[in-house]
């Protein structure tokens, strides 16, 4: 299990969407260094393979501790690293609670084949959740970067869990909707014959779909234009939503081989985000 980075920003170099956040000014992008380190952490340890639950459960249980004395003004413990930009950006308690509370749901069980509600409340607390610490972030106000948070959060986790069935099967998860499985005829047994159902392609395209109108919503909303640091999040739909297209164009039949943002694609984006802001 591993312990928060003294260094974010070495930590957020491994991360797409790191040239999004170079590009930030100082303090934001410290800040949202310090965010992506404490999604790193909480998130490492609900896909700790080698930890038992109930370990699992106290490590995230200490991040709330830690939390909640960060925001009564005593020791914070790990949750140091998040301070400054608690601090100086005003960032809301409730939205770290979320995310914890997203990867306890991780740790209580494998998730398999949630609710579609279930999911979209997952959707919220491990995306969204960042999405509305990281408007804050960028100075946008406040209904905009909320909507925008909203969609763009769960339009990303979607994707994320699209481009993930085989890795996540591996681990003994499988995010996609019970309602989706059903609508194929895949009656649920074992992740990993879940995952290699030809009927998979059928199921998974209404949750594409899904991901694709929230990625419109987000870019209506970007479009707008409204008040902020824009660009990370531009980048972010820009590449996400490209990934997205690119995997549905291959189909998700089994073999699949996993979709990647290549390094050259990815700077490209953002040189066209720069000349075009």
């Amino acid at each position: 299990m591993s312990e928060v980075t003294a260094n974010p920003a070495a930590q957020a170099g491994g991360s797409s969407f790191y040239a999004g956040m170079r590009l930030l000014p100082k303090a934001e992008r410290e800040a949202m260094y310090a965010i992506y380190a404490f999604c790193r952490a909480v998130d490492d340890i609900a896909d700790d393979q080698q930890g038992d639950r109930p370990g699992r459960a106290a490590a995230l249980d200490r991040w709330r501790r830690d939390l909640d004395a960060l925001y009564a003004g005593g020791d914070a413990g790990q949750a140091q690293i998040v301070a400054e930009a608690v601090r100086r950006f005003g960032l809301d308690r409730a939205d770290f609670e979320a995310v914890i509370d997203g990867m306890a749901m991780d740790v209580a069980r494998d998730i398999r084949w949630p609710t579609i509600d279930e999911l979209d409340l997952y959707c919220d607390r491990v995306a969204s959740a960042v999405g509305r610490l990281s408007v804050r972030v960028f100075g946008m106000p406040h209904t905009p970067g909320i909507e925008l948070a909203h969609h763009l959060g769960r339009a990303l986790q979607l994707t994320n869990i699209l481009r993930d069935i085989d890795e996540d099967a591996a681990i003994g998860r499988v995010y996609l909707p019970i309602e989706a499985l059903d609508a194929v005829g895949i009656t649920p047994t074992t992740p990993e014959a879940v995952a290699a159902d030809p009927r998979i392609d059928q199921a998974v395209r209404p949750l594409a779909e899904r991901a694709r109108a929230h990625y419109r919503a987000a870019d209506a909303i970007l479009a707008a234009r409204p008040a902020g640091h824009l660009l990370a999040p531009r980048l972010m739909e820009a590449v996400y939503a490209k990934l997205l297209t690119r995997m549905e164009t291959v189909g998700w039949a089994p073999p699949r081989q996993r979709i990647r943002v290549s390094k050259p694609a990815l700077l490209w984006t953002v040189a066209r985000l720069v000349v075009t802001r």
